[in-house]
């Protein structure tokens, strides 16, 4: 994008442009009927170690875990390194609200890998995160938020149930995981996507902004600036849900950003100005074509 073209999107892309829209439960398919569940309630306070060596949750599960190939240090099915972060979790299930099940845990073997699983009783859908910290060369730490019953090709934590979100948040905080850091979504498609970080760190709880001063917009551009790097990572991987490669920055992404910074100068709200071209950008990014080379893959390490 040329600096004059930037200019002129500048001019005409406004915030309320950036909004996004509110949750459709419509794209979680195939809600898996509440009888067949009934039995979870049972396991509400036993340990999440407990609970995920259960053979019946364990096969429920496979209802909201994508079947895929993930890469936790070496090739594994997703829910074998769920498996290997829980089994040995102390920390207790429980039920929100009388509906939302949870499990969680921080025991992983090895790259500090942390699980959490989430289950709404009352409508029959879920999802999970799983966290770690890469060597493969990929951004780093990172957070896979994932969900089988999803199949679409972009999506922002404003797109998920709004419970799952809160809960989600709730977990990162008590495993003490950056509120900013690499996002990822795995799709009941098998691919891995960009959550994007479409929340307000300057929206207070009570619907009130934060001042100034908090930091917090600085927090929303550093999002906004994690997530144009890793579309650029996922486009390089091809989306493989355990595809692996060093992240290059390359001469378009480089090019992009000199131009975006310079442009931004010219305004009164520098971060504000980031922030929303950096959006878009990788929007624009997401909905490019995968290329027709194979993805980029290290292999076993």
């Amino acid at each position: 994008m040329s600096r004059r073209l930037l200019l002129a999107f500048l001019c005409s892309f406004t915030a309320a442009s950036a909004q996004a829209p509110p949750y459709d439960p419509a794209i979680f398919l195939k809600p898996v009927p509440t009888a067949e569940m009934d039995f979870v309630k049972q396991l509400a306070g036993k340990s999440s170690g407990d609970v995920i060596k259960d053979k019946q949750f364990r096969k429920l599960m496979k209802n909201f875990v994508p079947d895929c190939m993930f890469h936790y240090g070496r090739d594994m099915p997703l829910q074998d390194a769920l498996e290997m972060a829980l089994e040995r979790s102390p920390l207790p299930s429980g039920i929100r609200d009388g509906r939302y099940f949870m499990i969680a845990g921080e025991k992983g073997p090895y790259l500090a890998g942390r699980a959490f699983l989430w289950i709404d009783l009352q409508t029959g859908i879920g999802a999970g995160a799983f966290f770690f910290h890469p060597t493969n060369g990929e951004p780093t730490p990172t957070v896979a938020v994932f969900a089988r019953q999803v199949r679409e090709k972009a999506i922002g934590l404003s797109d998920l149930p709004p419970a799952f979100a809160d809960d989600l948040i709730q977990w990162t905080a008590a495993a003490r995981i950056p509120p900013v850091t690499t996002r990822y979504f795995l799709t009941g498609n098998n691919k891995r996507i960009l959550l994007e970080h479409d929340e307000d760190f300057c929206l207070a709880e009570d619907g009130s902004h934060l001042p100034a001063d908090s930091g917090c917009e600085q927090r929303n551009a550093d999002a906004a600036d994690i997530d144009v790097n890793t579309a650029y990572y996922l486009e390089q991987i091809h989306y493989a849900t355990n595809g692996t490669a060093w992240m290059v920055v390359g001469a378009n992404q480089s090019a992009w950003m000199q131009v975006r910074d310079n442009a931004c100068r010219v305004g009164p709200d520098l971060l504000g100005c980031r922030i929303r071209v950096s959006h878009e950008h990788v929007r624009v990014i997401s909905q490019r074509p995968i290329g027709g080379h194979p993805p980029v893959h290290a292999g076993r390490r």
